[in-house]
């Protein structure tokens, strides 16, 4: 085991370098965190040593040597143990114990999910599931983009309907008509233009649009 990495208020600690484990980590690097990743695979720590702040080959499930490498004093955690649930669950428990604040936690199904919730996650993330919600949003040609968040609101992309077309937000009154708010209008070859009420929609113009998931759903099956 390596010594103990230094750790900052924005450090993330990625409990698991496979594919989703391997991306987060990479995109928290990406957006300025340090970060400590921990795998029991030598393979996966080899490969990731010179991507990530500190890549460590450690037993997550084992609280005191997870406290030797200071995630005690971490803010942050993602446990992205997917193949070994056991592992997983055992993980977030020692997470839970060493008092980390927030628990991010990776999901196989429903039935792992909350076992995950009940020993100490809080949050779990379904990578397959969302993922599979999207694509069946963006498969129909209906969206060009759909996003969910976890309290039923979701931001889309869309293109304009008739009905909005050659006039302004104002004056189609999409809003009060369908319970959508339009964020943003793209142009081509134009910029990303944020709504106003007397933004002018034209023919081929692409909406930003969020609101409750189903009326977005709704206001998309209009085009």
């Amino acid at each position: 085991m390596a010594s103990k990495p230094v750790t900052h208020s924005d450090s993330v600690v990625v409990i698991g370098l496979g594919r989703f484990g391997g991306a987060v980590a990479e995109s928290l690097m990406r957006l300025g965190h340090e970060v400590l990743a921990i795998d029991t695979n030598a393979e996966l720590v080899q490969k990731w040593a010179d991507r990530l702040t500190h890549v460590v080959q450690a037993d997550a499930t084992d609280s005191d040597a997870m406290r030797q490498l200071g995630l005690n004093h971490i803010e942050h955690a993602v446990v992205s143990i997917g193949s070994d649930i056991e592992a997983s669950v055992l993980t977030v428990l020692a997470l839970e114990e060493l008092g980390v604040p927030d628990i991010w936690a990776k999901a196989t199904g429903t039935r792992h999910g909350l076992i995950l919730e009940r020993t100490g996650a809080h949050h779990v993330v379904h990578p397959e599931a969302a993922m599979g919600e999207r694509v069946a949003h963006l498969v129909t040609g209906k969206m060009m983009d759909f996003l969910e968040f976890e309290d039923g609101f979701a931001i889309a992309k869309t293109k304009a309907p008739e009905e909005a077309l050659e006039k302004t937000l104002s004056e189609s009154n999409l809003r009060q008509k369908h319970g959508i708010t339009v964020v943003g209008i793209k142009r081509r070859h134009a910029d990303f233009i944020y709504a106003q009420a007397d933004s002018y929609i034209e023919p081929g113009d692409i909406l930003v649009i969020s609101g409750p998931t189903d009326l977005v759903e709704k206001f998309a099956a209009l085009t």
